[in-house]
Protein backbone atom coordinates (compact mmCIF):
# COMPACT_ATOMS: atom_id res chain seq x y z
CA UNK A 1 0.00 0.00 0.00
CA UNK A 2 1.39 3.56 -0.86
CA UNK A 3 2.93 5.40 2.58
CA UNK A 4 2.89 2.44 4.23
CA UNK A 5 5.70 0.12 5.15
CA UNK A 6 6.04 -3.38 3.89
CA UNK A 7 6.01 -6.00 6.20
CA UNK A 8 8.87 -7.65 4.88
CA UNK A 9 12.31 -6.29 6.09
CA UNK A 10 16.13 -7.25 6.52
CA UNK A 11 18.20 -7.29 9.00
CA UNK A 12 22.21 -6.81 8.58
CA UNK A 13 24.37 -7.43 11.94
CA UNK A 14 27.94 -5.84 11.04
CA UNK A 15 30.71 -7.14 12.62
CA UNK A 16 34.47 -6.19 12.89
CA UNK A 17 36.63 -9.41 12.15
CA UNK A 18 39.67 -8.14 13.77
CA UNK A 19 38.14 -7.45 17.21
CA UNK A 20 34.56 -9.95 17.03
CA UNK A 21 33.08 -6.55 17.87
CA UNK A 22 29.10 -5.88 16.48
CA UNK A 23 28.05 -2.14 15.26
CA UNK A 24 25.29 -1.07 17.20
CA UNK A 25 22.66 1.89 16.44
CA UNK A 26 21.00 3.78 18.62
CA UNK A 27 17.27 4.78 17.35
CA UNK A 28 16.20 8.51 17.25
CA UNK A 29 13.03 7.77 18.40
CA UNK A 30 13.62 5.60 21.41
CA UNK A 31 17.37 6.64 23.03
CA UNK A 32 17.03 3.39 24.68
CA UNK A 33 17.02 1.21 21.27
CA UNK A 34 20.29 0.21 20.11
CA UNK A 35 20.13 -2.38 16.68
CA UNK A 36 22.00 -3.78 13.56
CA UNK A 37 21.19 -1.96 10.69
CA UNK A 38 17.47 -2.63 9.54
CA UNK A 39 14.67 -1.61 7.21
CA UNK A 40 12.10 -2.62 5.11
CA UNK A 41 11.91 -3.82 1.42
CA UNK A 42 10.85 -1.42 -0.90
CA UNK A 43 8.16 -2.53 -3.96
CA UNK A 44 9.89 -4.76 -6.04
CA UNK A 45 13.09 -5.42 -4.36
CA UNK A 46 15.33 -8.08 -3.49
CA UNK A 47 16.22 -8.56 -0.20
CA UNK A 48 19.79 -8.73 -0.66
CA UNK A 49 19.43 -5.19 -2.70
CA UNK A 50 17.40 -4.30 0.44
CA UNK A 51 20.12 -5.23 2.23
CA UNK A 52 22.86 -3.52 0.78
CA UNK A 53 20.82 -0.20 0.38
CA UNK A 54 19.84 -0.01 4.12
CA UNK A 55 24.21 -0.61 5.15
CA UNK A 56 24.66 2.12 2.51
CA UNK A 57 21.34 4.50 3.85
CA UNK A 58 22.15 4.00 8.00
CA UNK A 59 26.10 3.91 7.98
CA UNK A 60 27.74 4.98 4.63
CA UNK A 61 29.41 1.81 4.11
CA UNK A 62 29.50 -0.76 1.43
CA UNK A 63 27.95 -4.04 1.98
CA UNK A 64 30.94 -5.30 -0.29
CA UNK A 65 31.06 -8.99 1.52
CA UNK A 66 27.80 -9.35 2.18
CA UNK A 67 26.65 -12.60 3.44
CA UNK A 68 22.82 -13.81 2.91
CA UNK A 69 22.75 -15.94 6.03
CA UNK A 70 19.64 -17.80 4.29
CA UNK A 71 17.65 -17.07 7.46
CA UNK A 72 14.37 -15.91 7.97
CA UNK A 73 11.93 -15.14 11.10
CA UNK A 74 8.02 -13.56 11.46
CA UNK A 75 8.12 -11.38 14.27
CA UNK A 76 5.82 -9.32 16.15
CA UNK A 77 6.28 -5.50 15.08
CA UNK A 78 6.41 -3.12 18.80
CA UNK A 79 3.18 -1.73 18.64
CA UNK A 80 4.91 1.75 18.83
CA UNK A 81 6.04 1.36 15.45
CA UNK A 82 3.06 0.08 13.65
CA UNK A 83 1.41 3.08 12.53
CA UNK A 84 4.29 2.73 10.22
CA UNK A 85 2.26 -0.12 8.32
CA UNK A 86 -1.43 -0.67 7.80
CA UNK A 87 -4.09 -1.27 9.38
CA UNK A 88 -3.97 -4.23 10.58
CA UNK A 89 -0.60 -5.22 10.26
CA UNK A 90 1.44 -6.73 13.40
CA UNK A 91 4.18 -9.03 12.01
CA UNK A 92 7.00 -8.43 10.00
CA UNK A 93 9.65 -11.07 7.68
CA UNK A 94 12.69 -10.16 8.47
CA UNK A 95 15.73 -11.70 6.21
CA UNK A 96 19.23 -12.02 7.82
CA UNK A 97 22.97 -10.96 6.78
CA UNK A 98 26.32 -10.40 8.27
CA UNK A 99 28.76 -7.85 6.66
CA UNK A 100 32.43 -8.71 7.91
CA UNK A 101 34.22 -5.59 8.05
CA UNK A 102 37.97 -6.44 8.28
CA UNK A 103 38.59 -3.61 10.92
CA UNK A 104 36.15 -1.39 13.53
CA UNK A 105 35.51 1.77 11.36
CA UNK A 106 33.88 5.17 11.72
CA UNK A 107 30.51 5.43 10.48
CA UNK A 108 28.18 8.09 8.87
CA UNK A 109 24.90 8.28 10.88
CA UNK A 110 21.66 9.47 8.60
CA UNK A 111 18.64 7.82 10.37
CA UNK A 112 20.80 7.04 14.15
CA UNK A 113 21.39 9.45 17.24
CA UNK A 114 24.63 7.05 17.54
CA UNK A 115 26.64 4.27 17.06
CA UNK A 116 29.19 2.14 19.36
CA UNK A 117 31.12 -1.15 18.63
CA UNK A 118 30.67 -3.64 21.39
CA UNK A 119 30.86 -7.62 22.08
CA UNK A 120 28.58 -9.59 20.49
CA UNK A 121 27.54 -10.45 24.21
CA UNK A 122 26.64 -6.73 24.89
CA UNK A 123 25.06 -6.36 21.59
CA UNK A 124 22.75 -9.55 22.64
CA UNK A 125 21.99 -7.68 25.91
CA UNK A 126 21.99 -4.41 24.18
CA UNK A 127 18.91 -4.71 21.95
CA UNK A 128 15.42 -4.71 22.44
CA UNK A 129 14.84 -6.57 19.70
CA UNK A 130 14.90 -10.68 20.04
CA UNK A 131 15.60 -11.47 16.65
CA UNK A 132 18.55 -8.88 16.89
CA UNK A 133 19.54 -10.39 19.85
CA UNK A 134 19.14 -14.22 18.22
CA UNK A 135 20.91 -13.42 14.60
CA UNK A 136 23.95 -12.24 16.71
CA UNK A 137 23.80 -15.17 19.07
CA UNK A 138 23.33 -17.77 16.61
CA UNK A 139 25.75 -16.26 13.55
CA UNK A 140 28.88 -14.94 16.11
CA UNK A 141 28.45 -16.38 19.36
CA UNK A 142 27.93 -20.16 18.52
CA UNK A 143 31.16 -22.58 17.87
Amino acid sequence: MPGFKRPESVLVVIYATDTQRVLMLQRNDDSDFWQSVSGSLEQGETALCAAKREVAEETGLSALGLVDCQKAIDFEIFPQFRYKYAPNITHCHEHWFLLPLADECEVRLSEHSAYCWVTAEQAVTMTKSWNNAAAIEQFLLTT
